[in-house]
Formats: structure tokens, C-alpha cells, sequence
């Protein structure tokens, strides 16, 4: 089993503690995502990250997400 080891997040460059050999004990298992918001951090990063980054990127996804959505609605009239 592999042994906890100390990274860096690639995003905000805080050192965490990633637990691949306890998945279930990583600090990144209090983070829930869906598989587009895990899409979405996949595609930008290819290393783990600290559990606050992964939230800000999941709330980062749903703004987009909303404002897409609110462009499709109000179309010529949406304004930012």
C-alpha cells in the first residue's frame, strides 16, 4: 500500500498531507463532486490539489455553469 506523502497543491501552493493508501481519510474525500465538476478540475490540473481549491474550482464551475444558463435565457439582453 502506498505510504501518505506531503504535495504541494499545483493551483495555490500549499503543502497538504494526500493520503492515496487511506483515499477515504484524504483531506480531498470532504470535497463531494459530480463527474462534470471533476471534469472540469481534470482538465486544468493533472495533480492532486488541497481540498479549499477543489472547492473554489467546484464553485467556479457553477458560476460558469449558472451564467451560461442565464446567457441562454436572456440571450442579447444579458448583461454581467
Amino acid at each position: 500500500m502506498p505510504k501518505h506523502e506531503q504535495k504541494y497543491c499545483p493551483n495555490c501552493q500549499k503543502e497538504f498531507e494526500c493520503k492515496v493508501g487511506s483515499i477515504t481519510l484524504c483531506q480531498c474525500a470532504t470535497v463531494t463532486l459530480n463527474s462534470e465538476e471533476m471534469a472540469y478540475i481534470r482538465n486544468r490540473f493533472d495533480d492532486c490539489l488541497c481540498a479549499a481549491c477543489m472547492e473554489k474550482l467546484k464553485q467556479e464551475y457553477n458560476h460558469k455553469q449558472y451564467e451560461n444558463k442565464l446567457k441562454t435565457i436572456l440571450g442579447v439582453h444579458y448583461n454581467k
